[in-house]
């Protein structure tokens, strides 16, 4: 799957204009949520805490066009809870945004 770093800055763009130091804020944001959704699927409890957490980071990642983010985030919904290659991947397109 191809990964596009300009895909979220063109989003934001498109939803605020061209206001720099907005989309640098909006952008923060959106990382503050991706790595608390991440570390809601961590700290899981149950299989179903787990891909209610991964719904919400595929959702997150959707409305801000982060597509392998998104994926990723379907595969922990459709994947064993805590499966650690899925969070390792993730951590590398989080690591890369």
């Amino acid at each position: 799957m191809a990964y596009d770093p300009g895909a979220i800055d063109a989003t934001l763009a498109a939803a605020v204009g061209d206001e720099p130091a907005l989309i640098a804020e909006l952008r923060e944001s959106f990382l503050d949520s991706v790595k608390r959704g991440v570390a809601a699927m961590k700290s899981a409890e149950t299989p179903d805490a787990w891909a209610t957490a991964a719904l919400r980071l595929k959702g997150l990642s959707a409305s801000f066009g982060a597509v392998r983010l998104m994926a990723l985030a379907g595969e922990a919904v459709s994947g064993p809870a805590h499966d650690g290659a899925v969070l390792r991947r993730l951590q590398r397109a989080i690591d890369r945004l």
